[in-house]
């Protein structure tokens, strides 16, 4: 089992930035792929980044490329997705989301979830 609490959402201008944090439980977060994803108003959940169990590999979605970045810190069972250049359509719940059975950006793949925590991205 592993749980999952994101924080560091809030509002925040066009043009700024906020580092994400998930915290995580478990001894065996070394072995988990991280994620984050969002939901926006009236839309789909939507895959934003993941890295590998070991962070040597990342995959970071097109919409928040070259904005975006997610690290993860191992003794600390944390996974950070720093973001800049927030444009208001970056405004959504993000969620922290745990995989066992390695990399990917499918969000069915992976097996435990956060609570989520809101960006709000005001013009």
């Amino acid at each position: 089992q592993v749980q999952l609490v994101e924080s560091g959402g809030g509002l925040v201008q066009a043009g700024g930035s906020l580092r994400l944090s998930c915290a995580a439980s478990g001894r065996t977060f070394s072995g988990y792929a991280l994620g984050w994803f969002r939901q926006a108003p009236g839309k789909e959940r939507e895959f934003v980044a993941a890295i590998s169990p070991s962070g040597s590999s990342t995959y970071i979605a097109d919409s928040v490329k070259g904005r975006s970045t997610i690290s993860r810190d191992n003794s600390k069972n944390t996974v950070y997705l720093q973001m800049n250049s927030l444009k208001p359509e970056d405004t959504a719940v993000y969620y922290c989301a745990a995989a066992w059975r390695g990399l990917g950006t499918d969000q069915y793949k992976f097996d435990y979830w956060g609570q989520g925590t809101l960006v709000t991205v005001s013009a």
